[in-house]
Formats: C-alpha cells, structure tokens, sequence
C-alpha cells in the first residue's frame, strides 16, 4: 500500500469523528474444526460421493482430492476510492477488466487445505471473517473447511475498489466502510471455494520453478542492502526472481488450474486510472484462461492464478518511470513487460512440468496478539502498532508524495525529526482532535520499543471510537499449509525480498524431516498488517521500514512462530488458537456517495445511444459507442457484463466479448446532477473481418419509488474490414 501524500490519509479523520463515539463489541470467528476429521462421505448429489473412498487408499501418495473455482468480486464502478495509492480522487468511473476469486481445494484423505488468490489489494481480516461464517453456515462445507485451513491472499492490485477493511486506517481515505463492496467480495471468495469444494476429482499436482529476468527491480536498494553482506551474497539478485508454480491435473487427464507465487507489485497501472483492472497479475491470469478456454460463468472451469510473494520491495516500474493510467500494452510499457513476463515463463514451466507433489496434507493456524508478543531471540516484545515518518513519503518508484511530512529515511535520529516536528505536522491536518487522539506518542516506553522509527500515526494505541478499539487491526492470523513437499506460509503483510528469503528458509529447515524441500511466501493474506521488513532494514526507515508496524523485531517473531506451527506440522501435536479478534464489521461509518435516482434527457430512454459508431472501422481501429445510462452502482452486474461486443454469425447475433476483456473499456461519468453516461470502447485488432454491433446493459434507479429496473441498448452495426 502506498501513499501519495500524508493529506490523503489524514484530512477526514475529522470528518469520520464527528460520527462520535460507538461502543465496541466483540465478535467471534469460526472455530469449527477439521483438524482430525475424516474424509467422510458428502451428499451423493455432490459430485464427490464416491471420491473419498478411493483416494483413502493412497493418502499420502501423489494422488491429491484436487478442484479449482472461479467467481466474480468485482465492487462498484462508481464514485468509490480505490485501494492502494490513498489517492483519495482517485475514484472508480468504470471497469477495464473485472476482478475475480481464483479459489483450490486440495486433500489427501485425511485432510484438506483452501487456497484463494484474489485480486483486490488487499485480504482484510473481516473479509475472512466473514467468509469462514459463510463456510460454517453451510454444513457441506462446514465438515472439512474452517478459518484453519482456509488460506485467502491478495495478487495486491491497485485498481480496485476501497473500503472493505472495517478498521479506521484503511477506510479512511475511502470514506468509510463500503459494505456492498465488501459483500461482493466475500460472496465472491466464498462462491469461488463452494465451487471449487463442487469440482473435487482425484488427480495429480505437478511443481515447476523457473526465474524472471527484468521484471521487477528492488525499491528499497539502500534499505536492503543495510542486510548482513555475507547473507546478500548468497543471492544472485537484489529481488527474489524466483517463480513457484503447480499444475493440477485430474487422473483423467483433465485439466483442472494453474496456481504461481511470483514477487512483483500490481500497480505497472499508475493512479490516474479510474477503471477497475487486476493489474498485471489480473491481466496474466485472463491470458492463461484464455489459452486454456476459461468460461467465467460456467460452474466448473479451468481456473488460472498468479499469486502473490514476498513483492514488498518489488515494483515493476524501474526503468519505465512512474506507472501511467493507460490500459494497453502500447502506452504502458511497464504493464506489457510485467504481463508478458509471468505469463510466458508461467506457460513455459506449465507445460515442462514433470515433477510429482509426494507427502500428506495438513495446516497450523494461530491467532498472535503483536503488541505483547515475547520474541526469544530478541530477549524482548514486539510493540503496539504504529506508522513512522517515512510512510508519508510513499516510495520513490511507485507513486511518492510530491510534498512529504517526511523523507524516506528520516529515523528518530534523523535532524528532520523531533516530537515536536512530528506534533506539528499532525496537528496541521488534525487541529484540536490531535490532542485526543494521539497521547500515546507521549509514552515512553512506546517510543523505544519502536527503535530507530519515529512513530508519526501510532494506529496501534490511537483509540478513535470509530470502528474498532485502535486504527488497525495488531491480533494476526499466521497459517502454514503442507502441500505433500511444499509449503505455504501465509503473511498477513507485504513481505519485503530479504524477509521473504528468511521466512522460506525457516519453514522449510522446520519441515525437512516430512519431506518439504519447497517453499512459497503467499503475501498479504488472511488479514493486513502493511509491510514487513527485516531488522536491518527497519534500522535504515525507508518506507518499507516505516511501514513495519509492530517494531524492529517484527520479522523475528513472524519466524518464531512460524517455526512453530511448522513443528507442530512435523510432530502432529495442535497450537493455542490464540486470542480471539474483534468483528468490527458492524461498528463502521460509511460517508460515500449513494445514489439517489438517475435521471436523463425526455426525450430519451435509458439505453438510448448518444454517439453511434461509424459505419465500417479497419482492423485495429477503437471502435467508441456512447449511451444514456445508469449508476453502475444499482447492480453490480456480478458474473455478467455492463457491455457485449456482438457479431452477426449466421444471420443471428453472437456475443464475442465482454467487460472483463481488455480490448474493452466500460466508463461512466456524471453529466449534470442525475444523469450517467456511459461510454464503451472496443479496440478491434484482434477482430475478425464481419459485421458487429455494441450491446450495453445497466440499471436505474426510480426517485419516486426507489425501484431499481434493468435497460438495455444497442447500437447500430458496423463491419470491421
């Protein structure tokens, strides 16, 4: 998560207060359990009936339950800040590519894991929350998934969005809670696994590695090379290159999905853009879909998903300049080369793909309260949450703040920094609330146990009243999944390259005696914490560093406890669940924009066309259609399509491409007080020589009755030669 400039975090803060005090409740997650639950027989109407018995036989083998799912969490298109850059203008007005949940089931016989790539930017702990009481709601599923062993983690687009979190720091450049974006994403995630829990068949996970030159280059280079010289040395690169990828195959041959952790940011789309897009990672999945006929609305499809890693200090932007807001290859440079990259190394290690996955299935999942943690190593705790000066300066190669509070590197140390510097900085954008909201960063012993960063927002010890007892979650989901010889360590923060590195190597030392010789680092999962640097690192505060939320010994107790839910994997002995988290999804504030009614010319319907096309277009020509519509927040248009590109095929007209397809664009804009246009564009190099027209469906909104009813247009035809 970046930040452009520290305004665009802090200047509503006094906006939300006046909301004025809620009194907290405490909520519980799911604590159904599977840990030593049986296969079992499902309902015969299910299609994995007669499976288990079969696959008993050979649990612990290569054979693996494997099914894959895919479903639509694309939020509302309309007026709503995305989530990534706190650009706090930069608002949906459309959609270039929709936004999806790429879900897998995996089991041995005995057990079974859930892992979920979304892409959103990030998987806030509510939204798990809320998807593993959807879970245990229903009682299929409820048998063999849990909070436990679902994984959910995000790809970290910064095209989507906002407003899903339900704690104060990540909602507040949003304008508070969003909830019918937050209700599309976890119905979303939560179809995505039902589906994938539907296509379970037995079948066979293949592992393949391979590295990307070129894409990616390391953000932080002072901050990582403050890492011991001997450890640096041990690597050939500054970033980790490295590409992890399983292919899942059923025993009949089909082919079932496609999963890959590789470490780069999603933001190759800068934030000028207003259209919602999975980034370079949304764009490579919809590539390998397409190559292997993905149907998005059909239950059982092949699913692709190129997942996130230790991606902290990873941008894809150096050597191309700052990310611009242009949607094709043509004009953003560093977008074509992140796409291109992981796509064509992930089909080449896709279709070389030889090596076995070999081993059982299991998990460990812990809740972690990260301000009184006892780190062993460090003979000392881990801190209350809080964000240091250098946050306010963004990075330098994704989207800086062109007038930070801050510099990167500014320390407690730094002559840019005192107490004082830091209180007058604050109290320019929040006035006389600072006062009330801010008396921790008073405490001394607050102040020391962050070490060398100067506390400028202490989100753990801020108590606002607003939605929840501090401004950010500090009771964190740590998770490891064994996948027969690989494992999965789920981080709920933005894993920094060399932090990354240590991680693998702590879970995979732990885990050698049960046969694990890979590792993946699956970033931004379960719940968000921002990012998480090594100590070296953290000494040197650049943003990365000021970013690590819980103090300079934050790695080391991510790897303490790691290691120990890996033992546990090996000597087959349970963990503390730990402290319960709070379900503040019903204490927030939402102030975003509704909509009220839509309105348009009389002489006019919705749907009418007010630009039609040309009469005929060359191939590679943008083919560009505009309507009287609707707010595209009356309806979603989940698993559908605010538009069709539609050919005459035969005398009948057959729909050839969609909103999720990204030679198209859908964008709205606000004409007058009620009015929406809605403006559609389809680059045609890629079409075949006929005949075509443009269908855009939506849905308004009656003032009088509140009703929401759903128009169609069309327009004219055109042929493309």
């Amino acid at each position: 998560m970046l930040m452009r400039t520290a305004t665009a975090r802090l200047h509503r803060i006094p906006f939300l207060l006046l909301w004025g005090s809620i009194v907290l409740a405490t909520g519980c997650l799911d604590n159904t359990r599977n840990d030593d639950s049986p296969e079992g027989t499902i309902d015969t109407q299910h299609t994995q009936g007669n499976l288990v018995s079969g696959i008993n036989a050979q649990a612990g083998g290569s054979v693996f339950l494997i099914g894959s799912g895919i479903y639509d969490i694309t939020g509302p298109a309309g007026e709503i800040t995305m989530m990534g850059f706190a650009v706090s203008d930069q608002k949906t007005a459309g959609i270039h590519m929709r936004l999806r949940s790429r879900a897998f089931v995996i089991g041995d016989g005995a057990k079974r894991v859930v892992f979920v790539s979304a892409d959103l930017g990030q998987l806030f702990q509510m939204v798990k929350l809320k998807v593993s009481e959807k879970v245990a709601a229903n009682p299929e599923l409820a048998q063999y998934y849990n909070t436990k062993n679902i994984l959910l983690s995000a790809t970290h687009t910064h095209s989507g969005p906002g407003g899903y979190s339900g704690y104060f720091m990540y909602d507040a450049t949003i304008n508070g809670f969003v909830k019918q974006n937050f209700n599309a994403i976890v119905d979303g995630i939560y179809q995505s696994i039902l589906r994938a829990h539907q296509n379970v068949k037995p079948g066979k996970i293949l592992v393949n590695e391979g590295t990307i030159d070129g894409c990616g280059g390391n953000r932080a280079e002072e901050a990582y090379n403050n890492n011991p010289a001997a450890e640096r040395g041990r690597y050939d690169s500054i970033t980790d290159k490295t590409m992890t990828l399983l292919k899942f195959v059923g025993l009949d041959g089909e082919e079932i999905g496609m999963v890959n952790w590789y470490a780069v940011h999603p933001d190759s789309i800068g934030p000028a853009n207003k259209l919602i897009s999975g980034d370079n990672k949304g764009w490579a999945s919809y590539l390998f879909e397409k190559d292997k006929g993905t149907d998005y609305l059909a239950s059982k499809t092949f699913v692709a998903a190129f997942a996130q890693s230790n991606a902290g200090d990873v941008t894809p932007n150096i050597g191309f300049g700052q990310a611009p807001p242009d949607l094709t290859f043509e004009k953003n440079k560093s977008l074509e080369n992140a796409v291109l990259k992981q796509y064509n190394k992930a089909k080449e290690l896709y279709n070389s793909a030889t090596k076995e996955l070999t081993g059982s299935v299991d998990f460990r999942h812990e809740w972690v309260d990260m301000r009184t943690l006892y780190v062993a190593s460090a003979g000392t705790t881990t801190c209350a949450a809080g964000m240091g000066a250098s946050f306010s300066a963004g990075s330098p190669y994704d989207n800086p703040s062109p007038s930070p509070l801050f510099p990167n590197g500014t320390t407690v140390d730094s002559i840019q920094w005192s107490e004082d510097s830091g209180k007058a900085a604050l109290s320019g954008f929040l006035g006389g609330i600072f006062a009330f909201a801010w008396p921790a960063t008073n405490n001394a012993a607050y102040k020391a146990c962050h070490a060398e960063k100067p506390v400028l927002i202490p989100t753990g010890v801020a108590h606002l009243n607003i939605n929840g007892p501090t401004m950010t979650p500090q009771i964190m989901p740590l998770q490891v999944l064994k996948i027969g010889n690989l494992a999965i360590a789920a981080v709920p923060t933005e894993v920094t390259t060399m932090s990354g590195r240590r991680l693998k190597n702590t879970v995979k030392t732990e885990l050698a005696s049960v046969g694990v010789d890979t590792a993946v680092i699956a970033g931004l999962s379960n719940s968000y914490a921002s990012y998480l640097a090594t100590r070296e690192e953290y000494a040197k505060q650049w943003y990365e560093g000021a970013c690590t939320q819980f103090g300079p010994n934050e790695l080391s107790a991510f790897q303490q406890e790691y290691a120990k839910l890996s033992k546990a994997i090996v000597s087959g002995t349970e963990v503390a669940a730990g402290p319960t988290p709070e379900d503040v999804t019903e204490l927030t504030v939402d102030l975003t924009p509704k909509v009220v009614l839509d309105d348009k010319p009389l002489d006019k319907d919705f749907g009418s066309v007010i630009t039609q096309p040309a009469a005929s277009y060359t191939k590679g020509s943008l083919v560009t259609v505009q309507y009287w519509g609707g707010h595209p927040n009356n309806n979603l248009q989940t698993q559908g399509s605010f538009l069709a590109v539609e050919r005459l095929v035969n005398g009948a007209w057959v729909a050839m491409a969609w909103d999720w397809d990204p030679e198209t664009t859908y964008r709205w804009e606000r004409s007058g007080i009620s009015y929406s246009k809605i403006t559609i564009t389809w680059d045609t190099k890629n079409a075949a020589a006929g005949t075509y027209r443009i269908r855009h469906k939506g849905h308004w909104k009656s003032g009088w009755t509140g009703q929401i009813s759903p128009y169609e247009g069309v327009s004219q035809s055109f042929t493309v030669q």
